[in-house]
């Protein structure tokens, strides 16, 4: 059996930039612990599977050792390999996923996801975050999946150096931190070693967590944003009721095929 694989920097504008995906167009669904074989040999932070239903392509996100519920940089991969690469007609395509119907639309050069808000609730700090991330945090937030920690300022996203056992222990998707960014409206970082990843390079979906939370401490719908990773990564956002749009660019690094004796 041979499937065919891409390799997409999603959220760059140049390779070697932005949060790497796998895409793997299906015919039909493969067992589920093969498909996380694979993300495991990819060992990129998601693997996306996707197949044409008769509702049309679903998609589905893995890392390398567990399934994700949504996942905004393979989700823009995976448009990306769609329109530039499988010659999929038209500007718009639904994705169905575990987390509902997911649009993607192509404008120029980039790609606009529409995803749900997360939602998010005020919680008192967490002792094993405190002391893996080494700062204690303005204020502690927890989405549907993940956990968002808010800091003073953008030096302290970017110098802060987590112990990822300390955090690991937190049950949850990740960790997201942010701070008002000195030149954007914001800027973050995710931390992820629950899901097999200690910090992840772009994360979209991320984004559905930070948008609705400064879109109120700065009152506006429309931002810029940079997560702070070694690699970075460039994203805009706009809060529109109880969907975000995420806004962003993809390259191609690898096209290829597996191989499976």
């Amino acid at each position: 059996m041979e499937i065919k694989i891409y390799q997409i920097d999603a959220f760059a504008e140049t390779i070697f930039a932005g949060n790497p995906a796998a895409v793997c167009p299906l015919q039909k669904w493969l067992p589920d612990e093969l498909m996380q074989n694979i993300a495991m040999e990819n060992n990129l932070a998601e693997t996306a599977f996707y197949v044409f239903e008769k509702e049309g392509p679903r998609i589905r996100w893995f890392t390398p050792t567990v399934e994700v519920d949504l996942c905004g940089h393979a989700t823009l991969a995976t448009a990306f390999v769609l329109f530039n690469h499988e010659n999929y007609q038209g500007d718009k395509i639904i994705f169905n996923s575990r987390s509902g119907p997911l649009n993607v639309t192509k404008s120029g050069g980039s790609l606009t996801l529409n995803f749900p808000v997360d939602t998010l609730q005020e919680v008192n700090p967490i002792k094993e975050l405190e002391e893996g991330l080494g700062i204690k945090s303005l204020k502690t937030f927890k989405g549907k999946t993940d956990y968002m920690l808010i800091f003073e300022n953008e030096g302290q996203i970017k110098t802060m150096k987590p112990d990822f056992k300390m955090i690991g222990k937190v049950e949850a998707r990740g960790i997201i931190v942010t701070a008002k960014g000195n030149h954007v409206d914001f800027v973050s970082r995710f931390f992820g070693p629950q899901s097999g990843m200690d910090e992840d390079p772009v994360t979209g979906s991320a984004h559905t967590t930070l948008t609705p939370y400064w879109a109120k401490v700065l009152n506006k719908t429309e931002f810029t944003a940079l997560q702070l990773s070694s690699r970075g990564g460039k994203l805009k956002c706009k809060l529109s009721g109880d969907r975000v749009e995420i806004s962003g660019k993809g390259r191609t690094f690898l096209v290829g095929k597996i191989i499976l004796n």
